[in-house]
């Protein structure tokens, strides 16, 4: 098979086509025929080193969907030629033709659900389901959403009109129409200084930017607002301050890290992967990188020149 090799930490250029042999299910494994192979900041995270040691070579990739194809040994035969799902966690793989998964990391698939789809929501559908938990959203609220053209803003945006929430989406100049398009009442561009300008009584912020504006975009909340942190994609966590929060009454709640996983990760992707089937969540895909383009598709996504979800495909 081919798949994405890397031999050292460093930019997008390691990662490297090439022919490997064919990974072979251990016991209560499953070997799935890759259809897509979900990109995420994370992955770009580990490729230069951030998420601690990994064994070399390796071929990163987190999520993968498409085929049960072979069983290790005490599988049920039922998953065989069963379209399916599943997180990889940070063993890796999943940028290749061919993965193997343990088979609690399953999640079988409708046939009305694109691989595409799926494979947008079994990490980052969980990470929203977990979010959407911690900031509880009402009707009543005046939702700020950081990074609203990304795969998790788009889902966030979507999920804040679901529950009757007026939305505010943040997104660079050329993405304002998707986040529009997706459901928003208004988009404005953060990259522009003065963005924040005029914007109050925010009711919550999710905030998967912090930085600067992340901060900004604290300044919004009005009186008893809620400022949901979920990430950091500027490099930066949001400075929160005791007085900034003691001034306006405000809360500040970390979504992510032990509360996340106290929830269970598999609770979360049984809700994400529902909502999928439902219509509830509608992930938005950027168009997709080959796979032999793992590389372009690291560096498009660290410049922030794609929309959605990022998706390889064998």
């Amino acid at each position: 098979m081919f798949a994405i090799r890397q031999y050292e930490y460093g930019p997008a250029s390691n990662l490297l086509f090439e022919e490997v042999p064919d990974p072979s299910p251990a016991p209560g494994q499953v070997r799935i025929t890759v259809a897509a192979s979900g990109v995420h900041l994370v992955d770009t995270t580990i490729r230069k080193g951030g998420f601690g040691p990994v064994d070399f070579p390796m071929t990163p990739g987190r999520e993968v969907a498409g085929v049960v194809t072979a069983l290790g040994e005490g599988v049920e035969a039922e998953w065989l030629g069963r379209r399916v799902t599943a997180h990889l966690g940070m063993s890796n793989g999943g940028y290749a033709e061919l993965a193997v998964a343990k088979t609690e990391s399953l999640h079988a698939l409708p046939d009305d659900v694109s691989f595409e789809a799926a494979v947008a929501m079994i990490g980052t559908g969980r990470t929203v389901v977990g979010v959407l938990h911690a900031a509880k959203l009402t009707p009543d609220d005046v939702v700020l959403v950081t990074s609203a053209a990304g795969g998790m803003g788009a889902l966030l945006v979507q999920e804040a009109r679901n529950v009757g929430a007026r939305v505010v989406g943040l997104a660079s100049g050329s993405k304002l129409d998707f986040v529009m398009d997706n459901g928003a009442d208004a988009a404005i561009d953060y990259t522009r200084p003065d963005w924040a300008d005029g914007i109050k009584d925010m009711t919550v912020v999710l905030d998967g930017v912090g930085g600067a504006v992340g901060s900004a975009a604290l300044k919004t909340l009005g009186v008893g607002g809620r400022h949901i942190i979920y990430g950091w994609a500027s490099g930066e966590m949001t400075q929160i301050s005791t007085e900034a929060l003691w001034a306006n009454s405000l809360t500040a709640t970390v979504a992510l890290g032990p509360g996340l996983m106290r929830r269970g990760l598999r609770v979360l992707e049984d809700e994400s992967m529902a909502g999928l089937a439902s219509g509830r969540f509608v992930p938005l895909i950027n168009p997709a990188f080959a796979l032999k383009d793992a590389a372009a598709a690291h560096e498009a996504l660290e410049s922030r020149a794609t929309v959605g979800k990022v998706v390889l495909k064998p």
